[in-house]
C-alpha cells in the first residue's frame, strides 16, 4: 500500500461546477468562472493564479451600517484562474444557487458568494415589546443570481413555513428564503421569568409565515445576530492574507 493510496478517499472532487464541496466542511471555488467574495480569514489553500483584494465591509455605507449594528461580514475579493479552498472553523458548508432571488442570512454564517450577488444589512422587524427589546437585531440580505455558500454549526434542518405555523430560536435560525415573512416575539409562556431562564429559556423567538423555507442549525451556542464581523477560522495563511 503506497502513501498516496492511503488518502485516495480525500482526493479533490471535480464536478464542473464553480462551487464544489470537497467534504462537508470544505468548499472549492473555480475562479475561472468569475470572481467571488469570501469571508476574511477563510482561505485554507489555493492552486494556480489567485489574487486577493481586501474589501473590508463592502464600501463606506456598509461599513457605517456594520459599525452601528455589529452585523455584516468582512470580505475578501478573490479573482484569477485558479482554485480556491475555503472553510470556517470546520463548520458544515451549505451551497445555494440564487436565480433572481433573495435570502436573509446571519452575517456570521456567510462563507462566500459570486460577484453577481448584491448584499445589504437589514433590520429584523418585530411587533410590540419584541420589536422594542430586539431593536438591535440585524441580518444580511443577499440578492441576485449566482452561488452563495453559508456555514452551519452541524447538519441543519430545512422547514417549509407554508406547511404549518413555524417558529425558531433566534440563536439557531441561520437563514430564510425570499417570500418568507418573519416577526420577532418574546416568550410569553414564561413571562418575565424567561429573562432569567425560568420560562422556555428563549427570550426571543422568530415567527415565520408566507411561502418558502427556513434553515435551522442544531446549535444555540453563540448568538446568531450582531457578530457577523468576526474573522473566519479557515487557517493561518488565510488570516495573514485576509482571504
Amino acid at each position: 500500500m503506497t502513501i498516496r493510496s492511503n488518502f485516495d478517499q480525500y482526493a479533490e472532487a471535480e464536478t464542473g461546477e464553480q462551487f464544489t464541496k470537497q467534504n462537508s466542511k470544505l468548499l472549492k471555488i473555480e475562479l475561472s468562472e468569475g470572481g467571488v467574495q469570501t469571508k476574511r480569514g477563510s482561505m485554507v489553500a489555493y492552486q494556480g493564479d489567485v489574487k486577493f483584494e481586501n474589501k473590508g465591509s463592502g464600501g463606506l455605507g456598509k461599513m457605517i451600517k456594520k459599525a452601528a449594528t455589529g452585523e455584516g461580514a468582512d470580505m475578501m475579493h478573490a479573482t484569477g484562474s485558479g482554485e480556491l479552498f475555503v472553510a470556517d472553523d470546520a463548520k458544515d458548508v451549505q451551497i445555494l444557487f440564487l436565480e433572481n432571488d433573495s435570502i436573509s442570512v446571519n452575517g456570521a454564517n456567510i462563507l462566500a458568494f459570486n460577484d453577481s450577488i448584491q448584499w445589504d444589512i437589514k433590520r429584523l422587524s418585530g411587533g410590540g415589546a419584541a420589536g422594542m427589546m430586539a431593536g438591535g437585531l440585524y441580518n444580511m440580505q443577499l440578492s441576485g443570481t449566482g452561488y452563495v455558500a453559508i456555514t452551519t454549526d452541524g447538519p441543519p434542518v430545512m422547514l417549509n413555513v407554508a406547511s404549518a405555523p413555524t417558529f425558531g430560536d433566534a440563536q439557531a435560525v441561520v437563514m430564510w428564503s425570499g417570500g418568507v415573512q418573519m416577526q420577532l416575539k418574546t416568550d410569553t409562556t414564561g413571562g418575565l421569568k424567561s429573562m432569567v431562564r425560568g420560562g422556555t429559556g428563549e427570550l426571543y423567538q422568530m415567527a415565520f409565515g408566507g411561502q418558502g423555507f427556513i434553515l435551522v442549525q442544531p446549535s444555540e451556542g453563540k448568538p446568531q445576530f450582531g457578530g457577523g464581523g468576526e474573522s473566519g477560522g479557515g487557517g493561518l495563511l488565510g488570516q495573514v492574507l485576509g482571504g
